[in-house]
């Protein structure tokens, strides 16, 4: 079954990138590659106990397999420093690389239902495009996201979402993600 962004991605967007940025071929427009979730809770869990810490990655865990839709992957400290009470091995995060279906469902989520439900949004800085394209967003409470249920959440965390593009430079990925949906301030 072919998602609405990906059919919007076929039919208006590839089009409209030939004519602005004079590519020969369809295959040479830009397009996502994958979307990185990842969220750091290093500091949350320095202050509990061990069970409080498995309780806690636990439930931040499952709240993230709700939002993405597939079980994240635990980070762990590349190595020990000691003003940050951190040890080489510790879990310091939880990270997602969504592809293909997956990929497309989240996004639409995340263009049509999320960014518009969280407080105060403009719309997207062109800051937040590097210098190849890619998209970063910080999400400041992943309550926003209409799978979790504010009442049952135990604890708030931040998610950073990282939208990588193939695109060559900043204008671009500006452009192209503009042009699939995403809110970018002009």
């Amino acid at each position: 079954m072919i998602t609405k962004l990906r059919e919007k991605y076929q039919k208006e967007v590839i089009p409209a990138m030939m004519e602005k940025f004079g590519y020969k071929n369809a295959l040479a427009v830009p397009m996502i590659k994958k979307v990185v979730i990842n969220s750091g809770f290093g500091r949350l869990i320095n202050t509990k106990t061990s069970d409080e810490g498995k309780k806690f990655i636990a439930n931040i865990l499952e709240e993230m397999t709700l939002v993405c839709g597939q079980k994240p992957v635990l980070t762990q400290a590349k190595k020990s420093i000691a003003s940050f009470k951190l040890r080489e091995g510790s879990k310091i995060g939880a990270a997602v690389t969504l592809r293909g279906k997956k990929m497309y469902d989240f996004l639409e989520r995340l263009i049509h239902i999320t960014l518009p439900r969280s407080r105060d949004f403009q719309g997207i800085d062109q800051k937040s495009f590097d210098n190849t394209g890619n998209l970063t967003i910080g999400i400041k409470e992943h309550i926003i996201f209409p799978e979790v249920s504010p009442e049952r959440a135990k604890n708030i965390f931040g998610l950073e979402v990282v939208v990588a593009t193939t695109s060559k430079n900043k204008e671009e990925g500006i452009e192209f993600l503009r042009l699939m949906g995403f809110p970018v301030k002009k």
